[in-house]
């Protein structure tokens, strides 16, 4: 894990080949943003819980060890503090059940790995919160 700091995005992600897909992806976006990464749940929900600052957008792997990303989605959407984060799932499964479980669950996102750098850039754009998402020029 990373230190805290304003306007990162978190990666939550297990496996260390599709994090550095992630991490390319975002790096050919011109992303300035800083990214922390964390490999389980248990983690991802520390971080955000301990975030003097939270990110302006998670990306959340679904099979995850220690707690499944379903899960990790539904806490943040049960805690005031993080309801409104946009949470994009990033995953290996085009299963259409998990698509729209993710959705009802508040997924703003689901994009299938491997990942685009275009189609991730113009996801987190279109959430709307490009004002929170520096690019460099």
């Amino acid at each position: 894990m990373q230190p805290m700091s304003a306007d990162v995005i978190l990666l939550v992600e297990d496996n260390p080949y599709d994090a550095e897909l992630a991490l390319r992806a975002l790096a050919k976006s011109n992303l300035k943003n800083g990214v922390v990464w964390v490999h389980d749940g248990l983690e991802a929900l520390a971080y955000l819980w301990t975030a003097k600052n939270l990110p302006v957008v998670v990306l959340l792997d679904l099979g995850l060890p220690k707690m499944d990303g379903l899960i990790v989605l539904s806490r943040i959407r049960d805690d005031a503090r993080t309801r409104m984060l946009p949470v994009i799932v990033l995953t290996g499964s085009d299963d259409q059940e998990d698509l729209a479980r993710s959705l009802r669950m508040g997924a703003n996102a689901y994009m299938v790995k491997p990942v685009d750098p275009v189609r991730l850039f113009n996801a987190i754009q279109q959430l709307g919160f490009a004002w929170a998402i520096a690019a460099r020029v």
